[in-house]
C-alpha cells in the first residue's frame, strides 16, 4: 500500500491504538511510546516508510530514535490491516527492563 497521505497513516494510526501505548505522529512515522517506570524515558516503537508497507524498529529507554533501532518487523498491506499488525507488534514487543 502506499501511505502517500496523512489521512492513511491516521487510519494505521487508529487502528493500531493499544491502552499500553501512546501513538503519535511524526512527519511521515508513526512512533509509539509506552511508559519504562522511569519519567521521560519511554519504550519507543518508530514505524518508517520502507519496502511495501512500514519498517518497525525497537528502542530502549534513552536510545536515540534518530538513528536505526533494533528491527521489530515490517507491516503491509490496507491501511486498517496495517494499524492491527502495529497493534500485535506493540503488544508482543520484547520489553526487557535494561535500566
Amino acid at each position: 500500500m502506499s501511505l502517500s497521505k496523512s489521512s492513511d497513516l491516521m487510519r494505521v494510526l487508529e487502528a493500531a491504538r493499544s491502552p499500553e501505548w501512546k501513538l503519535q505522529l511524526s512527519g511521515a512515522d508513526i512512533v509509539a511510546e509506552h511508559d519504562s517506570g522511569v519519567p521521560g524515558l519511554p519504550w519507543t516503537v518508530v514505524a518508517r516508510r520502507g519496502g511495501r508497507g512500514m519498517r518497525l524498529s525497537l528502542y530502549q529507554p534513552g536510545d536515540d530514535t534518530s538513528i536505526e533501532g533494533s528491527s521489530l518487523g515490517e507491516i503491509s498491506g490496507a491501511a486498517r490491516d496495517m494499524g492491527r499488525q502495529l497493534r500485535t507488534y506493540l503488544e508482543e514487543a520484547p520489553l526487557v527492563d535494561t535500566l
